[in-house]
């Protein structure tokens, strides 16, 4: 018999599955994407990157014909840049590439591709997988390093994932304290701004008013 209350297994069931999305979200920023180019074209990627996290980026041109050499035309300009503008990745006319470094602040790092002019236009793919924080550690390096068993890699990547989704909701809480005062301090103003127009309103009002009896008297109306 299940003697716990229906209110307490809604909030748990809640619980779960903000968890399981949460990880879910963690576990994605993780994966491959493709981007269709086309000479004289450029397209950009931003991912929201904490700071001191380690982030990794690797990139490729799709080959048509596997086994030959790519054409003079499927060559592309990279750059990996920061918040601020900073520059962690510069590449020119590369055909793949890898990126490495440190997030030195928390913000949305932008990621560019640009294929250069070429005539006749070629249109060409680019296999690109971007990952941040957890995922970007090469766990299987760190195993053979520290002599450790798979079972025990797992355990410590489900620890580190544990410590991100902390981080991440600590972030959430934050952007809502920031939500709440921004709220707050708007709805002041636009009391203030209510009550001014109000003001303005009524004197607008009462000049008519005058102008309107002054206009009879003069008038010998009233």
């Amino acid at each position: 018999m299940d003697l716990l209350p229906s209110r307490y297994k809604t909030h748990k069931t809640k619980l779960r599955w903000i968890l399981t999305m949460m990880t879910m979200v963690m576990i994605r920023r993780g994966e491959s994407m493709r981007l269709d180019m086309e000479s004289g074209n450029s397209k950009c990627i931003s991912d929201d990157i904490k700071i001191n996290y380690m982030t990794v980026g690797t990139y490729s041109i799709v080959n048509p014909n596997e086994g030959h050499h790519l054409p003079p035309s499927h060559k592309l300009f990279v750059t990996v840049s920061s918040p601020k503008g900073k520059s962690h990745h510069h590449a020119e006319n590369v055909e793949s590439g890898k990126f490495v470094f440190t997030a030195d602040e928390t913000g949305d790092y932008m990621t560019c591709f640009v294929a250069p002019g070429y005539r006749p236009t070629a249109k060409f793919a680019v296999d690109f997988e971007w990952k941040s924080g957890v995922e970007a550690k090469d766990w299987t390096t760190i195993a053979k390093r520290g002599q450790i068993t798979m079972l025990e890699v797992e355990v410590r990547k489900l620890l580190d994932v544990t410590e991100t989704i902390h981080d991440e909701m600590f972030q959430l809480r934050e952007r809502e304290r920031e939500m709440q005062e921004l709220n707050r301090s708007t709805n002041s103003r636009m009391a203030a701004m209510s009550l001014l127009s109000f003001v303005v309103t009524m004197s607008v009002a009462g000049l008519q008013l005058w102008h309107l009896k002054s206009f009879l008297e003069r008038k010998k109306l009233l």
